[in-house]
């Protein structure tokens, strides 16, 4: 019996099948690379450049008179930082609850406000999230049974903002209280715990060295003198890190006048190096 040779008609194959595979174990180093460098400087190996989508005219309208933080930016920030919130536009699902009559002016500064959490993220779309849903004002959650002003929903991969609080909190950009702000750093903690990105081991690095830095006496013992965060900041770790961006974010300079550290640790978290943060 005859075995049958190789077809000598596929053989010129074999280098593009070991060229695909050294090309993915080439990748795959990169990406371990890339996760160290991004571990241990604190910032992305590689940034992406593409072409900047733009907002309608009425949109744009309403980042220019109504959210400082853009006005703030350069030109080249300004096209980032606008392609970025439409992007998210686009990507999420928002819901108005209780009769509440959604306008672009709630999705503008909405997406704002998260955008310029994530601004010095390479992702800044909080994957996690799929739904915003929007209520003119406090509401009754059925997670803790207990009304909120916002919250994240992991299960039903939702954001949920009260309105009236949530516009309270851009109404005054110095008081440190800012609900949006405030529950978006919640679903990045949640997306940094699950993801495995340069965004997410930068966060993680960062988040570990903050609690590190409130165990030393020092540290303590200033936070009992200044009373400087508010009392909910001790609630727990979580809810500690999401106060501390809101200060971050709203009065930096106080911030980092009263806790260098902390507030070195947040800038390298955030991966913030705009406006003089």
């Amino acid at each position: 019996m005859l075995l049958q040779q190789p077809d000598e008609n596929i053989a010129w194959l074999a280098p593009y099948a070991y060229g695909i595979v050294v090309l993915g174990i080439l990748l795959f180093l990169f990406r371990v690379f890339e996760n160290f460098y991004a571990e241990h400087f604190g910032r992305p190996l590689v940034r992406q450049y593409f072409s900047y989508r733009k907002l309608p005219r009425e949109q744009l309208r309403i980042l220019e008179t109504e959210f400082p933080f853009y006005r703030k930016l350069n030109r080249k920030h300004r096209r980032q930082f606008q392609h970025r919130v439409v992007t998210f536009i686009k990507d999420k699902e928002f819901i108005p609850r209780e009769d509440l009559e959604l306008t672009d002016r709630m999705k503008v500064l909405v997406a704002a406000v998260g955008c310029m959490l994530s601004f010095g993220r390479k992702n800044y779309t909080y994957s996690l999230i799929h739904f915003i849903l929007i209520y003119p004002e406090e509401f009754y959650s059925n997670i803790n049974e207990a009304y909120h002003k916002g919250e994240i929903n992991p299960g039903g991969r939702a954001l949920v903002l009260s309105w009236k609080d949530f516009e309270a909190g851009l109404a005054d950009g110095h008081d440190n209280i800012n609900l949006g702000i405030h529950e978006f750093m919640h679903a990045m903690q949640l997306e940094a715990k699950r993801g495995g990105d340069t965004d997410s081991a930068r966060f993680q690095l960062q988040f570990q060295n903050i609690l590190k830095r409130l165990t030393h006496q020092e540290v303590k013992d200033r936070l009992d003198q200044t009373r400087y965060f508010r009392e909910y900041a001790f609630t727990n770790e979580y809810e500690f890190m999401a106060v501390l961006s809101e200060y971050f974010m709203e009065s930096p300079g106080t911030f980092k006048a009263n806790f260098p550290q902390l507030y070195d640790y947040t800038r390298k978290l955030l991966n913030f190096k705009f406006l003089g943060y």
